[in-house]
């Protein structure tokens, strides 16, 4: 996935989940943050962030903010890039090999499942977590207690039950990690569904993107461990 009319900024504050005031050439501007998590520790005093510039001169936040550096390190935080990026992944066989159909937000059970896809084989669902949560190179989900990510899990382990394929892919915004884990300290619950689901069958799976200032690649698989 790509972005276009990118731009770089100095992180000076974050009013709400929703906005962030940037320095940029020297203005002070309000831009849309394009994730609701917490980030604190990625948008820090001074962090040099990647906005897009909206086409929509009326917009009343002319720019959202998708990536910021930690250290040398670039780490997409758009929480629609890791759909987009998977979309694209699993359209080139990531998963399933040569998949007939591809459905975004598929109802399933109680839920809504990132992705349905067929091949002339197999049918599977597919659930996608965005990671932006690292340190020392271990990649880490979630960065607050999900109650909706447990029953996801849950939703992909009653259909392994009715014979689908299921997996849950965690999307790592940012590359160079050599292990994903789950945040078993901040949600004991979410780590501990995870284990429950994979004995049931479930796929846990982790990939690391390229990312650029413009634009977010899935790359290659990361060792899980649980």
């Amino acid at each position: 996935m790509e972005y276009k009319n990118i731009v770089k900024g100095t992180f000076i504050s974050r009013p709400n989940r929703f906005i962030a005031k940037v320095n940029i050439d020297g203005e002070v501007h309000t831009v849309h943050v394009k994730n609701t998590g917490r980030c604190k520790e990625l948008l820090t005093d001074n962090a040099t962030v990647i906005l897009e510039k909206s086409d929509n001169p009326q917009r009343k936040t002319l720019y959202d903010l998708v990536a910021v550096y930690k250290g040398d390190l670039l780490i997409n935080m758009d929480s629609q890039s890791p759909n987009k990026a998977v979309y694209s992944w699993l359209a080139d066989g990531g998963y399933l090999k040569l998949p007939t159909l591809i459905k975004p937000e598929a109802k399933y059970g109680s839920s809504r499942i990132d992705f349905y896809l067929e091949n002339q084989c197999e049918k599977a669902f597919v659930e996608v977590k965005g990671v932006t949560l690292e340190s020392n190179g271990v990649a880490r989900f979630p960065d607050a207690p999900t109650e909706r990510g447990r029953k996801h899990l849950l939703e992909l382990s009653n259909a392994v039950k009715e014979g689908y394929r299921a997996a849950v892919v965690f999307v790592i915004q940012m590359e160079g990690c050599r292990v994903f884990e789950p945040n078993a300290l901040t949600d004991p619950k979410f780590a501990q569904a995870l284990k429950q689901v994979k004995s049931m069958g479930v796929e846990v799976l982790a990939v690391d993107c390229i990312v650029t200032p413009s634009s977010m690649t899935v790359n290659d698989f990361v060792p899980v461990s649980l």
